[in-house]
Formats: structure tokens, C-alpha cells, sequence
């Protein structure tokens, strides 16, 4: 592709992590393979919950809540505990951004890379972002502009509000049918493992670097 002139950058998985602890699951009596089951439905949900307001959870903040709230409950849990669990996947202090996000996009950004989170969520993660030092030009958010990943819609959006073409765009993200969708409008793909912070400190780096982008933060 042309040289690149902006990157969008997914959030969940590639920009921050949901990172639980025990705490998370006090009184319910989840052993370790059950924890991990309810924080995958939290994190990397499919597409087999069927719910009414599934399709569109990522829309409306209220259909989110009632999608995520089902998905909790049919694996088991008690509706408070549901509940617990839920409010705590959209709680901004519950975030953890990997280690080369702060660093990665400032460097983009100062060196005249666009930059944009482009992400399906139905709250607002610039509470998570902004805070932390991780800005970015434009966030733009699937319940804000009507239209979720794999839909191109959300991508154009994105390219709209940056005025970069497509062909000097790179997406970055950890799903290769969400984020990946960006290719469908002529975008370089950088795919990247959706880890633990821990297990993870400079994926966003090696992944611009594979696409030849400058991202040396020092």
C-alpha cells in the first residue's frame, strides 16, 4: 500500500484489556474454568447468544446492558451476580492499557500519522483513554455513528472525520472479521493477539513495524 498516513486503532483487545481479578467473583463459587468462561462472554463474545438484542448491543447503550445481562444469566449466574459482573466490564478503572498505547499513539500523532479509535462499544471509552494520555484524533464509537464492525459504514466514518484515503490507512485490531472488514475499503490490516497486559508489552509497535510505520518509542 501508499505510504501510510493514518492508523485507526480498534479499543478491546488492542488498545486496553478487561483485566479481572478474584475480586471480580467474590461469593459465587466459580471455580478457574468458569471464571475464564464468564470473562470470554464479557470480552470475546460470539455470536451464538440468542437474544433479541444481541444484533444491535453495540448500538444503544440500553439494548447493550439487556444483551449482556442475558448472556451472563444463560451461563448460570444469578441475575446480581449478572449484574456485578456487567457493571464491571464498563467501568473505566477496570481497564488496562497496554504498555506501548500511551507511547505509540503520541509518536504517531507527532509525527504527523492520523490517528483514530474506531471501536464497537456502547459506552464511552474515553474515559479510559483520555485520562491515561492515550488521545487520539478522533474516536469514533458504533453507538455514536449507528454502525458496527464488519459494517464498512463505521470505517468510512472513521476516514471521513480524519480525511485520509483508505489506501493510506492502516487498521489495527484483533479480529480479523471485525477489524479486518476495513480491507473491503482498500485498508492495510495489522492484526495483533489480544493478551494480558502482561503478557503483551509491544504488540502495537511490532505490528506497525511489519507495515513499515515508524513506531520507535524510544
Amino acid at each position: 500500500m501508499p505510504s501510510v498516513e493514518a492508523v485507526l486503532f480498534d479499543f478491546s483487545g488492542t488498545l486496553a484489556s478487561l483485566e479481572a481479578d478474584d475480586s471480580w467473583y467474590d461469593g459465587m463459587g466459580l471455580d478457574a474454568e468458569r471464571k475464564a468462561e464468564v470473562l470470554d462472554r464479557l470480552t470475546h463474545p460470539t455470536a451464538s447468544v440468542s437474544h433479541p438484542a444481541w444484533a444491535y448491543r453495540d448500538l444503544e447503550p440500553a439494548l447493550h446492558r439487556e444483551a449482556y445481562l442475558h448472556a451472563l444469566s444463560s451461563s448460570g449466574l444469578p441475575d446480581a451476580h449478572a449484574t456485578s459482573l456487567y457493571e464491571r466490564c464498563i467501568d473505566p478503572t477496570e481497564w488496562q492499557l497496554y504498555p506501548d498505547t500511551v507511547p505509540v499513539l503520541k509518536t504517531l500523532r507527532d509525527n504527523g500519522v492520523a490517528t483514530a479509535v474506531v471501536s464497537n462499544i456502547a459506552w464511552d471509552i474515553r474515559r479510559v483513554l483520555v485520562p491515561a494520555g492515550a488521545e487520539a484524533d478522533e474516536y469514533v464509537l458504533s453507538f455514536e455513528v449507528g454502525a458496527a464492525k464488519p459494517d464498512t459504514r463505521i470505517f468510512e466514518a472513521a476516514l471521513s472525520r480524519i480525511g485520509v484515503d483508505a489506501d493510506r490507512t492502516l487498521m489495527v485490531g484483533d479480529s480479523e472479521e471485525n477489524d479486518g472488514a476495513a480491507r473491503l475499503l482498500g485498508c492495510g490490516f495489522a492484526l495483533v493477539e489480544p493478551l494480558p497486559v502482561t503478557e503483551r508489552s509491544a504488540g502495537l509497535v511490532e505490528a506497525l513495524r511489519r507495515h513499515g510505520i515508524f513506531a520507535d518509542t524510544g
